[in-house]
């Protein structure tokens, strides 16, 4: 079966300024990616998951077309992505809703930025909105809904205007335990329903394995594909607390032992980044009272 993306070779540099003190601040480039190959299949839900600072978000960005690899490419259905389109629904951590507008002017927004006429739009969007199981929440705005309603709104005006593809950050991570396990199991039974693809980052291991098809493992920054855990849950929303389940229990300590090497590797970076920070500080201290 022909990938419906296929990420290839995909490398990503970014280069930071550094402020060296009485010195002239230098660009350093950072390595964010390193060698992305992942093949998506049409319909499949994948999850990614890696550690804090991985560049699980950046690869979402050249998914999303928002920015464009240093080296490699994405093709979706055999084309090159090059920048952001209406083939791909994003749906962010913060909700991103427009605060003026309904939760039901929110849906309809792809809609009319597609040019779909007003009474069908409408129409459309309130099918979605039914679809996340917020009938009744047409005319709230987003101050009036919870926290998990926002992202239900968030995912049905993704939904909404019919993209090929859904690309999802992290979208569950600021919710309450409770809200999040209800808002997995309803992904689910949306995705079931719609048989989207969907690309879903996470650094949750149980989300990951709940929600994904596979799971692609990632290493910690530059970010590399370590390996891709096929799951074998199928009817998974049908099936009493999958978590339970020892085969779940045994797949999640297996992303585990390939991750917690990888989030130690993380932590260091972090440590030495902010080491090495606070001595360029210093330094930098030092040279402006001796100048």
């Amino acid at each position: 079966m022909t990938a419906k993306i296929s990420i290839q070779q995909v490398q990503k540099t970014f280069r930071v300024k550094r402020n060296l003190g009485h010195l002239k601040e230098e660009a350093q480039p950072v390595s964010a990616l390193q060698d992305i190959n992942l093949d998506v299949k049409q319909g499949e839900f994948m999850v990614i998951v890696g550690p804090s600072g991985c560049g699980k978000s950046t690869l979402l960005d050249l998914l999303a077309g928002l920015t464009k690899p240093s080296g490699g490419q994405i093709l979706l259905d055999g084309k090159p992505i090059t920048g952001p389109n209406l083939d791909r629904g994003i749906v962010f951590q913060q909700y991103a809703l427009f605060p003026w507008k309904t939760a039901l002017a929110n849906v309809e927004f792809g809609l009319e930025t597609k040019g779909v006429p007003r009474k069908e739009r409408r129409a459309i969007a309130q099918q979605f909105i039914r679809l996340v199981g917020l009938a009744g929440f047409e005319n709230r705005y987003p101050h009036e809904l919870s926290g998990g309603m926002k992202q239900r709104i968030a995912i049905a005006r993704s939904l909404a205007y019919d993209p090929d593809v859904l690309l999802m950050d992290e979208p569950f991570a600021a919710l309450d335990a409770q809200t999040r396990e209800t808002l997995q199991s309803e992904l689910l039974r949306i995705w079931e329903a719609t048989r989207k693809t969907i690309i879903f980052i996470t650094h949750g291991i149980e989300e990951a394995v709940y929600l994904g098809q596979r799971v692609a493992v990632m290493t910690s920054r530059p970010g590399r594909i370590k390996e891709v855990i096929d799951i074998p849950f199928e009817a998974r929303t049908s099936e009493e607390d999958l978590r339970s389940n020892p085969e779940f229990v045994k797949l999640r300590h297996r992303i585990w032992d390939l991750l917690k090497d990888e989030v130690h590797k993380a932590q260091e970076q972090e440590i030495s980044k902010s080491l090495q920070a606070g001595h360029l500080k210093s330094n930098g201290k030092g040279a402006a009272e001796h100048g």
